[in-house]
Formats: C-alpha cells, sequence, structure tokens
C-alpha cells in the first residue's frame, strides 16, 4: 500500500503538529498513523512516551527515533498464527529499524536526545530554556523529517503490503 498522504504533506503536517505542542515522538506516530491509514487509534497511545527521549529519560533513543520503528513494526507486522509470514515481517522490521537506526547516527552524530541536544531536562527550568530558545525547531524537526524521509523511503523499497490497520 502506498502511504495515503505525499512525503510532502507527511512532513508539512509533522511541522504543524510540533508546532501545535507536540514532542517529536508523537508527531511521527500521528503522521504515520495517517499516511498508513492505520485507523485504530489505539495505535496513536504507542508514542506518547517519546518525548526527550522516553518520557523525559534523555539516556534512551531521540522520541523521533523510537517512533518511527514503532510505526514500522505497526506498519509491516503480521498474523502471529502465520508462523511464516510472522518470521518473515520481525526480520524485515528489524532489518528496516537497523538500517534507518545506524543512518541517524551517522548523519546526526547519536541516536539519544542528551547526545543530540546536550541538554539536560532533569536541571530545572532547562526544558522551558529549550522550547523558548527554539533549539526544537533548529534541531529536533530536522530529525522528525529525517525519519518520516526514512520511512517512505522504506516504503518504496518494500513495495505494496496490505493495509495494517484495519483491525
Amino acid at each position: 500500500m502506498t502511504p495515503l498522504i505525499s512525503l510532502a504533506e507527511a512532513k508539512a503536517k509533522a511541522l504543524e503538529y510540533m508546532h501545535k505542542g507536540y514532542h517529536c515522538g508523537p508527531a511521527v506516530m500521528q503522521v504515520m498513523w495517517q499516511a498508513y491509514d492505520m485507523r485504530n487509534e489505539d495505535f496513536l497511545w504507542a508514542g506518547i512516551p517519546f518525548l526527550s527521549g522516553i518520557s523525559g529519560q534523555q539516556q534512551a533513543p531521540c522520541g523521533a527515533v523510537s517512533a518511527a520503528a514503532v510505526a514500522l513494526g505497526l506498519r509491516h507486522r503480521a498474523p502471529l498464527n502465520d508462523k511464516h509470514a510472522a518470521k518473515q515481517a520481525r526480520e524485515a522490521i528489524r532489518r528496516s529499524s537497523s538500517r534507518m537506526v545506524q543512518a541517524f547516527a551517522r548523519n546526526f552524530g547519536d541516536i539519544t536526545c542528551h547526545g543530540l541536544l546536550n541538554i539536560d531536562f532533569s536541571k530545572e527550568g532547562e526544558y522551558k530554556r529549550f522550547r523558548e530558545s527554539g533549539i526544537w525547531k533548529e534541531k529536533c524537526e530536522r530529525y522528525v523529517q529525517y525519519v518520516i524521509e526514512q520511512l517512505y523511503a522504506f516504503e518504496a523499497e518494500t513495495g505494496p503490503t496490505p493495509p495494517s490497520g484495519a483491525q
């Protein structure tokens, strides 16, 4: 299945969500949920903890990276009772996720929120300073845009697959 929205539209929507206050992970999940026509709103909840790493734990991967990996899993999952298809899906998801994380690290020098931003959100006032400074626009927007580009590139490589959100 080709994504329902173009790459340009997906990237624009992600920026729109971020400007409304969404963090990296939820912005990626919301856009890819729409692009993949996932329908099941429960999937959106999977991206909620992906802010400032994982729920503010900045030693964790960037929320955009984590959300993209979850989106890959949700998009390319297979019924567990079909052992052959499930095994192929697991291998493809792991392979694509690994490639994305490696490419992200090569491109930006790190995958952790702290390593990318060099700001310690556990310190009083640091998150407020981060938002007010516009660093999130300079850096985080690039990270979100990049993972969305990667997800679309993987989709183009893997070819048509049945919609995954009908459940």
